[in-house]
């Protein structure tokens, strides 16, 4: 994806490291850090900085739509995921005679406002079988009764990428009253999106988008945006927030605007459309090509250690694989300056465009010796 070059230019900061943990934080480029610092010198011109604010956040719009397959109405933004998901669940207004599949792969975010409703709709399991999501295993969960299915196009804890298509189709057809819901935050700005038709789209901004904390984008598509119209109060998410009937009612906008439901974190945005415009620049496309490769190696890699990687890589970014020593192998490649993610006896590692083929060797080589 990049030249010896550029990568030094726009990545200083990965000299002298292997940096393989991108799924849980990015190292960004100097153009988002360039766009931090233009909010700041927006901010500093008091109420007059709001025009700068609020231009980037339309901006920011254009850019993650084109990102998403969207249009720019179809898409908003909150503060994460998690505040993403609880809004979510105002709009379903689900109770204990309907039923929401999630699957054991998912982030907590997707899964736990279900858990913690007032009303709590009855959750469903869909297990995974070898770190893989089988759409014929997901068959017996659904019925007329099913509201909501929750996926994540790429899983946090093993990178199983689902099959959408055969996904898709099976809710389709055998739930008709359900909503798709997908967790793109493991895939937006690595991989070629395919789920453009879910119902719902849900990404946080500090991974793969290569921008900082407190974003969340919402892509809503038009067709489906007054069942997925929150029900929160605030006031940027109102059409009448200010008009002289503000005390009399609260006339909501529907779909992804009902999610910006108050003061837009401008930091977070600011960063967010810098990041993205350097990714289309270099297209996702060509980013898949140049990592897709090396996430591949690194699969076969570990296998040749004969070690079982947690999932068979299927076109992701993420590799991962447990083993009884891997407190002491993560240190160990932490010492070198090999940067990877551990949890609870769990080594992920994420390849990116801004990786390369020499570190991955690099990553094979101390792991062997390790081993």
């Amino acid at each position: 994806m990049l030249t010896d070059a550029s990568r030094l230019r726009d990545f200083p900061a990965l000299t002298n490291q292997t940096y393989l943990n991108t799924a849980a934080e990015s190292i960004p480029p100097l153009c988002t850090g360039f766009a931090i610092e233009a909010y700041w010198q927006d901010k500093l011109r008091g109420m007059k900085g709001r025009d700068g604010h609020f231009a980037q956040v339309e901006a920011c719009r254009e850019i993650s739509a084109r990102m998403l397959g969207l249009l720019p109405s179809e898409v908003s933004f909150c503060s994460c995921t998690s505040e993403a998901y609880n809004l979510l669940a105002t709009a379903l207004e689900l109770g204990a005679e309907d039923e929401v599949v999630v699957t054991d792969l998912d982030f907590p975010a997707g899964v736990s406002p279900w858990l913690r409703a007032a009303n709590p709709p009855r959750l469903k399991l869909w297990k995974a079988v070898e770190g893989a999501l089988d759409p014929a295993d997901l068959v017996p969960l659904l019925n007329e009764r099913t509201r909501l299915v929750q996926v994540s196009l790429v899983s946090f804890y093993n990178g199983h990428r689902i099959e959408w298509q055969a996904f898709r189709d099976t809710v389709r057809r055998l739930a008709p009253n359900a909503l798709i819901s997908a967790d793109i935050t493991q895939a937006i700005g690595r991989v070629v999106l395919d789920c453009q038709d879910a119902d719902i789209l849900i990404s946080s901004t500090h991974k793969w988008t290569l921008a900082i904390h407190g974003g969340c984008i919402i892509g809503v598509p038009a067709a489906g945006a007054e069942r997925l119209t929150t029900r929160a109060g605030g006031w940027l998410h109102l059409k009448n927030a200010f008009d002289s009937d503000r005390f009399e009612r609260a006339d909501t906008r529907t779909g992804a605007a009902s999610f910006s439901v108050g003061m837009p974190n401008f930091v977070a945005l600011y960063a967010l459309n810098a990041s993205l415009r350097y990714l289309d620049q270099i297209g996702i496309p060509a980013i898949a090509a140049h990592a897709d490769p090396l996430a591949a190696a690194a699969e076969a890699g570990i296998r040749a250690l004969g070690i079982q990687p947690l999932c068979r890589w299927n076109g992701t970014g993420i590799v991962a694989f447990t083993h009884p020593r891997s407190v002491e192998i993560h240190a160990a490649l932490e010492s070198r300056n090999i940067h990877v993610m551990h949890n609870a006896g769990r080594i992920r590692i994420a390849v990116h465009g801004y990786n390369t083929e020499a570190e991955i060797h690099r990553f094979l080589e101390v792991l062997s010796e390790l081993l």
